[in-house]
């Protein structure tokens, strides 16, 4: 399963927007993505499992896709994480 390792951008990190357009687009996907901070993974197309991660401006998470395109996909998440939702 590719992954890749992301340092959160969002100023306020992930609150309900920008989990929510991040949940919207793993969910788009059509395959398995997975997102972990600190041990504690969960299904990235949840929003609520996203946000029950806490995650905050400069955390570093790991993003899981198993599929076809993975690389791609990946791109396209590590972009949305990677912007300052906030500024």
């Amino acid at each position: 399963m590719p992954t890749r390792t992301v340092v959160v951008a969002s100023s306020h990190g992930l609150h309900a927007r920008p989990a929510a357009l991040f949940s919207q687009a793993a969910a788009k996907a059509g395959v398995p993505v997975q997102l972990t901070k600190g041990g504690k993974t969960v299904n990235a197309a949840s929003i609520l499992g996203v946000i029950s991660l806490g995650i905050d401006h400069n955390d570093e998470v790991v993003i899981s896709v198993d599929g076809d395109g993975a690389d791609e996909l990946l791109d396209q998440l590590t972009e949305l994480l990677t912007t300052d939702h906030d500024a």
